[in-house]
């Protein structure tokens, strides 16, 4: 399937919590662009407040916030800079411990703004040594703090979307329809309906399983696969798949159940409201440091897409959440072609 017109509908672009208590999780990875970007902008914003105070014109507050942002922008940068290269550290501690180190940090990061700024003998008096770290201190507790909140709302998230998915595999039709195909076959090929039990049992045990926040795609490619496996015999010939799969991009990390969900869309309204059948077709591509993953399926003349969006809400959502502004999520619909395409980091 050629889907030449909907790719031009996109712009190109770049140890588990135990159930009983808190155990050690990353609350804050400074290595991701988007908490840089957080980071760089709170703290300019603050900044550009602390400004005004005794500013008397607009020329003598960008004076005032030259002054400030050449002591805070390279604290701020250290501190990230710190911080990413402790990364695997810091995730072996308690998640109060990776508080108190990010304020620590913090601490030490002002002090180190208040020094380049002594070096310069831009101070009219003695540097304010106490008050940088203690300011340096506060913006990082209030960054990391902000973080861990954000954090937590993976948890509901995740939550969600795996019962999302429970209902999705034992909705009655979808469990009686692979049922009756395998019964159908039990004489006529045994082989084949041993195959069907044995993809549906895989289909169950992956959304049964007790998984981390992130798999490869290279996993959820090969659960695409027994889905669209079952779903063949189910259909015949009306489902057509076509794969385009780059061996570069399988070792991304995305959500677990992140793919078949969207696959399970695109044979549910293309493929069954169409008595001609419908084509799906699942591509991946690396390009650079992003791996690009697409969907996409036909879908009857005269009709739009159907659904609530639901699944790919939950995606969207689960995406941004363990990839942040480096994930990217985009839908499509153009002369009864439907695509779902994401990004992420390879």
């Amino acid at each position: 399937m050629k889907d030449s017109q909907i790719l031009s509908a996109f712009q190109e672009a770049p140890a588990r919590p135990a159930p009983a208590g808190p155990a050690p999780v990353l609350v804050f990875d400074a290595c991701q662009v988007g908490v840089v970007l957080r980071a760089v902008l709170f703290v300019e914003t603050v900044m550009g407040a602390g400004a005004m105070f005794g500013a008397v014109n607009p020329v003598d507050w960008l004076w005032r916030m030259a002054f400030l942002s050449g002591a805070a922008l390279p604290g701020t940068l250290a501190w990230l800079v710190v911080a990413c290269s402790l990364k695997n550290l810091l995730a072996r501690l308690p998640a109060r411990a990776q508080q108190a180190c990010g304020a620590l940090l913090g601490a030490a990061a002002g002090a180190f703004g208040c020094a380049l700024v002594a070096l310069a003998n831009l101070t009219p008096g003695p540097a304010p040594w106490l008050a940088s770290a203690m300011t340096g201190a506060l913006l990082a507790a209030a960054l990391v703090a902000a973080l861990v909140l954000r954090a937590r709302g993976r948890t509901p998230a995740d939550t969600t979307a795996r019962l999302a998915e429970l209902q999705a595999r034992i909705r009655p039709h979808f469990l009686f329809n692979t049922l009756n195909s395998a019964i159908a076959l039990v004489r006529e090929d045994p082989a084949r309906a041993e195959a069907i039990l044995e993809d549906l049992s895989d289909l169950f045990r992956h959304a049964l399983a007790e998984r981390g926040e992130a798999v490869t795609l290279a996993d959820e490619i090969g659960l695409a696969r027994r889905y669209l496996a079952i779903e063949q015999v189910r259909f015949g010939e009306r489902l057509q798949v076509e794969w385009a799969l780059d061996p570069r991009a399988e070792g991304a990390r995305v959500p677990p159940l992140v793919l078949q969900p969207l696959v399970e869309n695109a044979v549910k309204h293309g493929v069954e409201p169409s008595p001609g059948g419908a084509q799906v077709k699942i591509s991946t591509q690396r390009r650079g440091g992003t791996v690009v993953i697409k969907v996409t399926n036909t879908v009857p003349a005269g009709q739009g897409r159907g659904g609530h969006g639901v699944a790919q809400a939950n995606v969207r959502d689960r995406l941004r959440l363990l990839h942040d502004v480096q994930a990217q999520f985009q839908t499509a619909l153009k002369d009864g072609v439907y695509q779902v395409r994401m990004e992420v980091p390879a």
